[in-house]
């Protein structure tokens, strides 16, 4: 009985697809929001998410804004690590330079830095070595490279011994490192390139050996009792000023971009089921006009024995074929807009559908289906055979 229902569902929406059409373009829309807005909030939340993850959630960053006259100086740094909960701490004195080797040029960004950051930051070498302490104290012009600048300027990832000029300055390379392809390298200018902190200073406009920027790894898991500990051995050093500098933690940045992301997708899915609804109402009102122009068929169905249920059922599985194959249009229509996004970001982030959103879809284009059908079904229902077979309109 339900198969020959979709087959009656089917020839009464072929039997007359534009009306058909306008009345699936209110689900089209509302499906067509819902799942292109909640996929694109997703995919990008997730992408963020990953690349912060990818940086490293026992990372933390402490940015000084002011010393108050007492710069922290290089020397320093290495007391932090005597804290139990504190891994490894790396100054990072960061600018964009131009690089030229040869006829090859290019802007690029110079990290200065000292050994512990390539565990820090998680790096790969290729080939070579990192910066050495002997290269921050000696301000030694050497430089490691990541894989893609060394390919550009060289033609080879393999251009340990080469020299590169950084601001007309020569650099003897020491190391290639693999590429990091987080959104956060992909964001900063030119390619990747990491000299001797000290060296980095020099290069600088603002001749200050005063550090401004220091990355810090926890010892354990516990992020938190290293983000409390930093603080702490700060606050001594800054004569308790909460003011002088700013901390930031990946962890909780990673924890954070969760929660935006899951209070946007629910927000957005809110919104779009309003335009669900309204296409509900559409199906609504042409099932209840199809029901009017079809009472001479309700009244012959009923005079050869249908009962009831029978065209009842009728009714509401052809507003649940109306509703469903409008959604299927949508969901497919969106995942076309989503491939094209796809191809436009590139690099930066990959939009996928999201397999929960579908699902969420479908069900609620099926609930609207039998809810805004009902009405006109039981309409249908009641119908008299004598006064359904005297219709003339």
């Amino acid at each position: 009985m339900f198969w020959q229902c979709i087959k009656m569902a089917l020839k009464a929406i072929a039997s007359n697809r534009m009306r058909a059409f306008l009345t699936m373009l209110g689900i089209i829309v509302g499906v067509l929001a819902l799942v292109v807005l909640v996929s694109l909030v997703t995919s990008a939340g997730d992408a963020v998410t990953e690349q912060v993850e990818g940086l490293g959630t026992d990372l933390i960053r402490v940015t000084v804004n002011n010393d108050g006259g007492r710069p922290l100086r290089l020397d320093e740094l290495s007391a932090f690590t005597y804290h139990e909960d504190i891994g490894a701490v790396a100054p990072l004195n960061q600018q964009t330079i131009m690089a030229r080797n040869g006829h090859e040029s290019g802007r690029a960004t110079i990290s200065g830095t000292t050994p512990s950051y390539y565990g820090i930051a998680g790096l790969n070498l290729i080939a070579g070595r990192f910066i050495r302490s002997a290269d921050v104290d000696n301000n030694t012009h050497v430089a490691v490279i990541a894989e893609r600048a060394a390919e550009h300027f060289f033609g080879t990832p393999y251009a340990v011994g080469a020299e590169i000029s950084l601001d007309g300055r020569p650099f003897l390379v020491v190391g290639v490192v693999e590429n990091q392809d987080s959104l956060m390298n992909l964001l900063m200018p030119g390619h990747t390139i990491y000299v001797p902190y000290t060296t980095a200073v020099r290069m600088s406009e603002i001749l200050s050996n005063a550090v401004t920027t220091l990355l810090v790894s926890a010892s354990g898991t516990d992020m938190l009792a290293a983000e409390e500990a930093i603080e702490e051995m700060l606050l001594d050093r800054f004569r308790r000023d909460d003011e002088a500098f700013g901390i930031f933690n990946q962890a909780l940045m990673a924890e954070a971009m969760d929660e935006i992301t899951s209070m946007l997708t629910t927000l957005l899915a809110g919104v779009a089921a309003v335009s669900l609804l309204v296409g509900g109402i559409g199906i609504m009102n042409i099932m209840l006009v199809s029901v009017t122009e079809r009472t001479k068929e309700i009244g012959v169905r009923k005079a050869i024995g249908a009962g009831r249920g029978s065209i009842m059922l009728q009714f509401l599985v052809e507003a649940l074929v109306l509703s469903l194959l409008g959604c299927l249009i949508g969901v497919a229509v969106s995942w076309g807009l989503l491939q094209i996004a796809s191809v436009l970001a590139g690099e930066l982030m990959n939009f996928y559908l999201s397999p929960g959103i579908v699902g969420f879809a479908i069900a609620a284009s099926t609930v609207i289906g039998l809810v805004f059908g009902i009405g006109p079904a039981n309409r249908a229902a009641k119908k008299r055979p004598i006064e359904a077979l005297r219709y003339e309109g």
